[in-house]
C-alpha cells in the first residue's frame, strides 16, 4: 500500500511540518526532545545498574537506612531549565 518515502515526498512531509508548528519552535522542541531522550537513557542505565548492584542472595540491613531517593539534575550548561525565582516583596506598610 505504501510505497518507500523519495525525496520529494521527504521535501513535502518537512514543509507541512514547517507550516504546522513554525520555524521559531522547531529547534525549542528539538531541544526538549533531546533533553527527554537523555533523561529516559540514564535513567534506564541507572535501573540496569540498580538490577547488577543488587543481589538477591543479600539479606536486607534492617539496622540501615534506604537510601535516598535519586534526583534528575539538568545537562551542564543547560540555562533554560535553571531560572532564578524572584521572592515577593511585602509593599504594604503596617
Amino acid at each position: 500500500m505504501f510505497g518507500r518515502l523519495g525525496a520529494p515526498e521527504i521535501i513535502l512531509i518537512l514543509v507541512v511540518i514547517i507550516l504546522l508548528f513554525g520555524a521559531k519552535k522547531l529547534p525549542d522542541m528539538a531541544r526538549s526532545l533531546g533533553k527527554s531522550a537523555r533523561i529516559l537513557k540514564s535513567e534506564a542505565k541507572a535501573m540496569k545498574e540498580d538490577n547488577k548492584s543488587s543481589a538477591p542472595a543479600d539479606p536486607p540491613n534492617t539496622g540501615e537506612q534506604p537510601p535516598a531517593q535519586r534526583t534528575i539534575q539538568a545537562a551542564p550548561g543547560d540555562v533554560t531549565s535553571s531560572r532564578p525565582v524572584t521572592e515577593p516583596t511585602d509593599t504594604t506598610k503596617r
